[in-house]
């Protein structure tokens, strides 16, 4: 059952934002590979990098669930789907763009726990030529789970 819903317009810049534990310091320096580039997702402990294929504002949708939701119908419109854990040791997660002030950045309570996330890529091809203007948005499905699954590439926008 759906908890909570959120829409904000995230900066992306350098590409990117983050969803991270408020307790952890969301560094992603390394994580940034060519390969996390490519699939559009870097991971560290309690941060989730999400990838954009513009550095503008973005808008992102979150879905907060008690149990696992069933996958959005295929749609044209979805490019990649993502799915990896992500810890929380803290109440809340922040949401943010990656140069976002800290402690400005929008929080929401969601609890203590082990989640997975579910990341839909939308409409990555309707980018204006020179990739300032885009329909590109972004959804995250979250929800509590049991034990740790690992990083599942569900969906692959280059396939």
């Amino acid at each position: 059952m759906l908890i909570k819903e959120i829409s904000l317009e995230l900066f992306a810049d350098y590409f990117q934002f983050y969803i991270q534990d408020e307790s952890v310091s969301g560094d992603l320096t390394e994580a940034w590979t060519d390969i996390a580039v490519e699939r559009l997702l870097a991971l560290n402990h309690g941060v989730i990098g999400v990838g954009t294929v513009r550095n503008m504002d973005v808008l992102t949708t979150f879905r907060i669930y008690d149990e696992e939701p069933d996958i959005l119908a295929e749609s044209i419109s979805i490019h990649q789907i993502n799915e990896c854990d992500f810890i929380m040791e803290s109440e809340n997660m922040v949401v943010a763009g990656c140069t976002d002030y800290f402690p400005d950045a929008h929080r929401v309570k969601i609890g203590k726990g082990l989640f997975r996330a579910r990341i839909y890529y939308k409409d990555l091809d309707k980018i204006s030529d020179d990739g300032l203007e885009g329909e590109d948005s972004y959804e995250i499905h979250l929800w509590p789970i049991s034990k740790k699954l690992g990083l599942k590439i569900l969906k692959n926008r280059n396939i």
